[in-house]
């Protein structure tokens, strides 16, 4: 049972720079001379975790973050090795971003002060890199509704490889200079350990269980193979492992993520605030002059420190600190609208009528149920794919589902940002998930073990490093969070999730939520609009279909050359 805590106090004077501590510490990269003159044309720094992108063609950002999130290099690393080529950079070295910058900010003033059009700070963007970022600071970095992200996956990323000559895993300085900085140490580096020695066992496992088949190439098979024993052992890596994530967000949407960040308990997120704050002033200084003056985004956040605060005391007063029963279940409906359907319904003929939303759903209640049938039929059409999607009367029903899950799956659904999530801190109180692949491979000991070490470092780190001790859960552990949304958004995330090149974790979320949907509301008609979810059992190799469809695609557009 974890104690409760009582939390108080203010942030540091907004007024002053935040003080950084080294973040993780991060391990820089060495450039040649030449290297570094090209990257400088197109990076705001060449040595530091947050940087921002410049001076390039949007579709190029845009294809170096999608790349970005599949591999193991580092983007400067990326965009050196795979993009520079495709670039002319022998042109003048003087260029840099802050090229009209002056001009820009004094045309900004203007209308600011003359119209007090806060909203121009939307349609300023910027490409922000953050790299060798735990998992618990990710999941701040992506909580924004109107920003775009791209996260390295645990999929196509092997922890086992080191940087720096250590595991990836983020080191809080607070923690390290107590008397558990040795304890933390080692017990994360025994938890990579098992990932890096299960590694060969299970993609052993996964290639004698699947056959390749001659069809297939050995890069495919290998990609596949390697995916699922990725998928088999994440849950092994704590919240404290490292990943790198691309953003692109307008000037208002980074403004209020680091108002946020501003205000987190967590060392390595008000750290990584001030980093990011740096490099975007690099770039958009202008839309972010507020966040660090005392009465106003100091203000701002402090108020949101203090809320959270406040809720913490209170919740701990007033409820129990336990977890309560232990439930196997994973997915609970606990709202809904019985009338969800008949008002889907009467929205849908809404923009082709003349008359009042009122006048209009008291005729849909009178229609027969063919009728009502016939009004979704024609409304969702031929849908031939799931990205072929109804209109916005959809959004008229909605639910809220309360889902217990591995961290692991919740790192994945919660990046579908317009619903509503919230969720609650990350802990061993609900146990862990083992996938059954981890035990027919003869891996269950280790992995288990593993879990042991996980909960014990835990729970130990608790009573001095309450927020820091989440670093030390593993990702298999459950974390419960509730999720709303309309249909809309359900049939998007319901559909997306369960496709079978799908995570297993997930993928069991998603036709939960879809049964329930159909059995728990009673809305069969909307369930029934969700026509390409997936409920098939999960295949021998999810990723298999989707990387000979990759390879398919690279063939096609390989150049060919006539041969005289």
């Amino acid at each position: 049972m974890q104690p409760s805590t009582t939390l108080s106090g203010r942030l540091p004077g907004a007024d002053a720079p935040l003080t950084c501590h080294a973040v993780n510490p991060y391990v820089a990269e060495d450039f040649t001379a030449s290297e570094q003159s090209i990257l400088r044309r197109y990076f705001t720094n060449l040595d530091g975790p947050v940087f921002a992108l410049v001076n390039l063609p949007e579709v190029v950002k845009g294809a170096l973050f999608a790349r970005y999130s599949r591999s193991a290099k580092s983007l400067r690393r990326l965009f050196l090795d795979e993009f520079v080529g495709e670039l002319e950079v022998a042109g003048d070295v003087t260029v840099d971003a802050t090229i009209g910058v002056q001009r820009a900010e004094a045309l900004y003033e203007k209308v600011f002060v003359e119209y007090g059009d806060d909203s121009v700070a939307q349609l300023g963007g910027v490409h922000l890199a953050c790299e060798q970022a735990s998992n618990l600071l990710t999941k701040v970095l992506e909580w924004g509704r109107l920003m775009s992200y791209l996260e390295q996956s645990t999929r196509y990323i092997a922890y086992d490889t080191r940087l720096g000559g250590r595991y990836r895993y983020h080191r809080d300085e607070a923690v390290l200079s107590s008397s558990l900085g040795a304890r933390f140490v080692g017990d994360m580096d025994l938890m990579f350990d098992t990932y890096a020695e299960l590694l060969p066992v299970l993609a052993d496992y996964f290639r004698d269980l699947t056959p390749k088949d001659p069809a297939d190439s050995d890069f495919v098979y290998r990609q596949a193979t390697r995916a699922k024993a990725f998928d088999a052992l994440r849950g092994l890596l704590p919240a404290a492992a490292l990943s790198n994530v691309g953003i692109y967000g307008t000037g208002q949407g980074f403004e209020q993520l680091l108002l946020r960040m501003r205000a987190s308990l967590l060392p390595e997120v008000v750290d990584y605030s001030q980093l990011m704050l740096d490099e975007l002033r690099k770039v958009i200084p202008s839309f972010l002059r507020r966040v660090d003056v005392a009465d106003r985004g100091g203000a701002w956040s402090n108020y949101m420190g203090e809320n959270r605060a406040a809720m913490r005391d209170i919740a701990a007063r007033l409820l129990p600190s336990d977890a309560g029963p232990p439930t196997d279940s994973k997915v609970t409906l606990v709202d809904f609208d019985p009338d969800g359907e008949v008002k889907v319904v009467a929205a849908m003929l809404y923009s082709s009528s003349h008359l009042p939303e009122t006048a209009i759903e008291d005729r849909v209640r009178a229609m027969s149920v063919e009728d009502r049938l016939a009004v979704i039929r024609a409304y969702v059409g031929d849908r031939r794919n799931r990205r072929h999607k109804p209109g916005r009367a959809l959004e008229r029903a909605g639910y809220r589902f309360d889902v217990l899950s591995d961290y692991g799956a919740f790192r994945d659904l919660q990046r579908h940002r317009l619903l509503t999530i919230e969720w609650q801190d990350l802990s061993p109180l609900h146990g862990f998930v083992r996938p059954e692949a981890v035990a027919d491979a003869g891996a269950m000991e280790r992995y288990d073990a593993a879990m042991a070490t996980s909960a014990e470092l835990h729970d130990i780190m608790f009573e001095q490093f309450p927020q820091q001790a989440q670093y030390a859960v593993a990702l298999a552990y459950r974390v419960r969070y509730v999720m709303q949304m309309n249909a809309r958004e359900a049939m998007h995330l319901i559909e997306l999730r369960s496709a079978p090149q799908g995570h297993p974790a997930y993928r069991n979320v998603a036709q939960d939520m879809h049964h329930l949907i159909a059995e728990g509301a009673g809305h069969r008609a909307i369930a029934e609009m969700m026509r390409f979810v997936d409920h098939s059992a999960e295949p021998e190799l999810e990723r298999l279909e989707a990387e000979r469809r990759a390879e398919l695609r690279r063939a096609a557009a390989a150049p060919r050359y006539d041969v005289g």
